[in-house]
């Protein structure tokens, strides 16, 4: 079960284009997996910023001199993030988590590919991290529109391994995208699975990479999340289930992390007609 957690800010540092906060947690990092994430209450209790903001849990520290602690990776996307970019040490903050479902590790040892767009690579270094412990290969593409776009390059580097870097603009590493050197990376590796975290294309075309390579992919979406508990449903994407009937199902608590061959990327954003209770005119 979740914790609602009266937080600390311990740190707030710069990485690229991207800020890490760490926050005291208390109770929180033994209970978060490689995927999990948290809400983030904005502005304080007397603000106007009702909603609160989904990020994906980066690392975990269970121990320290101010307890168990937690980093995650902010942009800057609006004025909740940059408010949250702007805390300073000791600053109070309000979190819940961890919540959603985290990623399946292997119960074999098998090779596996992690990909990362932007900052959505966050949540890939503890998952590296758990794999290796497992004796699993893993070895990960993050990429970005440019250099500063990338995230923790060198962090990575100690737990993968091996690490290809893509830019588009060829500011690092190859030009192009991570997709463009997916499949031949699965097959270089023998890779049996595939982790995916990053923009919603991306995870679209990493999905259809993997099942043309016979791949198991798991994709970390990246949908608003309103409330982060199943509540307000502002997260549904169109989703195939083991009876091969879709369904509207909730990000926040299905997810975030789907079988990349499940998820009708093609539909997402709508209500396909087929999809299970969809009204006569879904689809539209």
């Amino acid at each position: 079960m979740p914790l609602q957690v009266k937080g600390e800010i311990l740190d707030v540092r710069r990485v690229g284009a991207y800020s890490v906060l760490s926050i005291t947690a208390p109770g929180l990092p033994e209970r978060t997996r490689p995927g999990h994430f948290v809400t983030v209450g904005m502005g304080g209790e007397e603000s106007s910023m009702v909603l609160r903001r989904a990020f994906a849990i980066h690392n975990v520290q269970e121990r320290g001199v101010y307890g168990g602690s937690m980093d995650i990776v902010v942009g800057l996307n609006g004025p909740g993030t940059r408010w949250l970019t702007e805390r300073r040490r000791h600053d109070p903050i309000d979190i819940v988590g961890p919540l959603g479902r985290p990623f399946v590790l292997p119960k074999e040892r098998v090779a596996c590919v992690l990909v990362g767009g932007g900052y959505g690579s966050a949540p890939l270094f503890m998952l590296a991290d758990q794999l290796r412990e497992r004796g699993c290969r893993a070895d990960v593409i993050l990429g970005a529109s440019s250099e500063d776009k990338l995230f923790g390059v060198l962090e990575i580097k100690r737990v993968c391994s091996t690490l290809t870097i893509t830019t588009e603009d060829g500011s690092q590493g190859l030009r192009g995208r991570v997709t463009d050197i997916l499949g031949e990376s699965i097959e270089k590796f023998d890779a049996a699975v595939v982790y995916a975290c990053g923009p919603m294309g991306m995870l679209e075309a990493v999905a259809d990479i993997a099942v043309a390579h016979r791949a198991y992919s798991q994709c970390s979406v990246e949908e608003s999340m309103a409330c982060g508990i199943g509540v307000c449903m502002t997260c549904v994407l169109p989703v195939i289930g083991d009876d091969g009937v879709t369904r509207m199902v909730r990000s926040c608590v299905e997810g975030p992390v789907f079988r990349g061959d499940r998820v009708r990327w093609e539909d997402v954003g709508t209500i396909p007609a087929d999809a299970l209770g969809a009204p006569a005119e879904a689809g539209t």
